[in-house]
């Protein structure tokens, strides 16, 4: 319980300092998964103003992403796959090791929300790490 309650707090301060960058980022759920030992189901909406994008990046090495739009349209390029513009309702994955090389609001006028639901290792506290560029 305890371990539990410092990793959520340790992965908060993770999201915390990656929402400079990413626009508005909350944990909304977190939860070991009891069939799967050493395995959790994290739930992170990420807001995005008009306009807004976040750096490149790749996630945990472990962390398997589902990934949906709730308001507006992101524009998403994973990979060397090609950018797709996601709408609300729209879904899509990404695998452990994948790179995310756009994530970004559609629109200069409109916000834009997605869920992003992770299943991670439960110890990891790092989702998500920046490209140096």
């Amino acid at each position: 319980m305890i371990r539990t309650i410092l990793c959520t707090a340790a992965l908060a301060v993770g999201l915390a300092s990656s929402a400079l960058a990413a626009g508005k980022v909350t944990l909304v759920y977190d939860q070991p998964l009891p069939n799967v030992p050493g395995k959790s189901m994290r739930g992170v909406l990420v807001e995005y103003e008009p306009g807004g994008s976040s750096p490149a990046h790749i996630h945990a090495k472990s962390a398997f992403i589902y990934a949906t739009v709730l308001e507006g349209a992101i524009r998403s390029k994973v990979n060397d796959g090609q950018e797709t513009t996601y709408r609300a309702g729209d879904n899509w994955s990404e695998y452990p090791g994948d790179r995310h090389s756009v994530s970004a609001n559609a629109s200069t006028t409109e916000p834009a929300r997605l869920l992003a639901v992770f299943v991670v290792d439960t110890d990891e506290t790092e989702l998500t790490i920046f490209d140096d560029e």
